[in-house]
């Protein structure tokens, strides 16, 4: 504590003098003072180590936890961003940057507005919560944030961390999902309704699904289990992109007559390779904030159990993918090995809480390989995502959810019901909604905007515009 008009060093030589003085009783009784305070230190050890666990130090601790591991969270939208934009051809990439930037905003907003309350309010027969707008803190927290410290008090007293704290936290998993479909169904689909997708998706479809499990309704009752969300987040987003390339169709060229699959080599392995690192860091806060506490020692070290098993399940599905991609596409694939480290990411999500690590490992080299085979796949049925958001997210979140049942303490049959509940929901209302917008506002630009690139011809701008556009021949069967 500073006193004012006394430097520090004053201070420290006002008590050399004192210790150095003539007067060796005075010196004697400044000796014995500090032995006194070092006594009473050590004396009161066990009541600073019992301060560090009181009600008020978890909820700042707790509180902390939330913002932080949101921002990070938040952070994956940049991760998803660089993986798409470098993923398409260099005449979409603008439009690929206002898609994410575009999605996040929405789901922010409509999440706000009504999305949170439909997913935690009071739920009505356990299937959604409550219509009501607007989303805000207590009482007790507006009251002192308006300067009434007494307030404080009230404010521990009611939940062990800040309203608002907990409503980003949740608001950032909306917009992954969200992120999920942009990549797939990119380069073709018209900006307008890839929005208004968004908005019923972040609005109502992810809170319903969110009200069935996080949100204690019925799924959550037969006891589904989903620590962080490999189908409640990552699921959710795969149906939902694998209706929207269901009907808006492969892209021009991607498929020729004669059954071959024309290659869509990424404009940019670089930025793709960062996206995914970024995507990896971002997942610590997905999986570590999902502890959801961190004011005491239990919550510390399951937070560092998680964040160990996640970074082992994408390691794992790095190397798996690398080992099978030469039988499975004939070369050792880059792309294939950034999509197993996600795909370990993803499968890992649904139970990463768990002590014996090595299933980590086995959990996320399951993944990768499901992913890598599922990549494949797609191009066997002609199905085409862009970035292979739909192996990565929907075939290894299935996989991850059903693996709780492994080692994460879950039932299997109701690992199972939850996957094919949720998945028959999204499927069906995701294809709906697509299908309204493909009969009302179009979902797919007209062939001549596809060729020549949604940035110049949608945008009036070119992500680089020192190329020049050459419109492709594509064979478009």
């Amino acid at each position: 504590m500073n006193v004012p008009g006394i430097s520090l060093h004053f201070r420290s030589t006002l008590f050399t003098d004192l210790l150095r003085g003539g007067n060796r009783g005075f010196r004697a009784l400044a000796i014995v003072a500090v032995a006194l305070g070092a006594v009473g230190l050590f004396a009161a050890r066990p009541a600073i180590a019992n301060a560090a666990t009181d009600a008020e130090t978890a909820f700042v601790l707790n509180t902390f936890a939330f913002l932080v591991w949101g921002a990070l969270v938040m952070w994956m939208c940049a991760g998803f961003t660089m993986l798409e934009a470098g993923s398409v051809r260099t005449k979409n990439a603008a439009m690929i940057c206002l898609k994410n930037i575009g999605l996040y905003s929405i789901a922010g907003l409509a999440y706000f507005i009504i999305g949170y309350n439909l997913m935690y309010g009071d739920l009505l027969g356990g299937v959604i919560g409550e219509f009501k707008l607007l989303y805000g803190p207590t009482a007790d927290e507006i009251a002192l944030v308006g300067g009434d410290a007494g307030k404080a008090a009230a404010v521990v007293a009611e939940q062990d961390h800040a309203t608002m704290s907990d409503w980003f936290f949740q608001m950032v998993f909306v917009a992954t999902t969200a992120s999920i479909i942009s990549g797939a169904i990119a380069e073709r689909v018209k900006l307008l309704s890839f929005f208004i997708f968004t908005l019923i998706l972040t609005a109502v479809l992810y809170p319903v699904v969110g009200a069935w499990t996080w949100g204690g309704g019925w799924l959550a009752e037969m006891g589904f289990k989903d620590f962080a969300g490999s189908t409640i987040v990552h699921s959710t987003g795969g149906w939902a992109a694998l209706a929207g390339i269901i009907v808006a169709g492969p892209r021009l060229g991607r498929f020729r007559r004669d059954g071959a699959v024309r290659a869509r080599p990424p404009s940019n392995v670089l930025v793709v390779t960062l996206g995914v690192f970024i995507l990896w860091f971002g997942w610590f806060g997905f999986n570590g904030g999902s502890v959801l506490a961190l004011g005491d020692a239990a919550s510390a070290v399951t937070m560092s159990h998680v964040l160990v098993n996640t970074n082992l399940a994408a390691a794992a599905g790095v190397i798996t993918a690398i080992a099978v991609s030469r039988p499975i596409f004939k070369r050792i694939d880059l792309l294939a090995g950034l999509n197993g480290a996600l795909a370990g990411l993803v499968a890992i999500t649904a139970g990463p809480d768990f002590t014996d690590h090595y299933w980590a490992i086995v959990i996320g080299a399951i993944g990768s390989l499901i992913c890598t085979l599922g990549i494949k796949l797609l191009e066997i049925v002609k199905l085409d995502d862009v970035v292979g958001a739909i192996p990565a997210h929907l075939f290894a979140g299935i996989w991850g959810t059903l693996a709780v049942s492994i080692a994460g303490g879950g039932d299997l049959g109701v690992q199972f019901v939850g996957v094919i509940a949720i998945g028959a929901l999204v499927f069906a209302v995701s294809y709906i909604i697509w299908q309204v917008l493909e009969w009302t506002l179009k979902v797919r630009v007209p062939a001549d905007v596809e060729r020549l690139g949604q940035d110049s011809a949608e945008l009036g701008m070119e992500s680089y515009p020192e190329f020049v556009l050459m419109p492709e021949e594509d064979d478009e069967e």
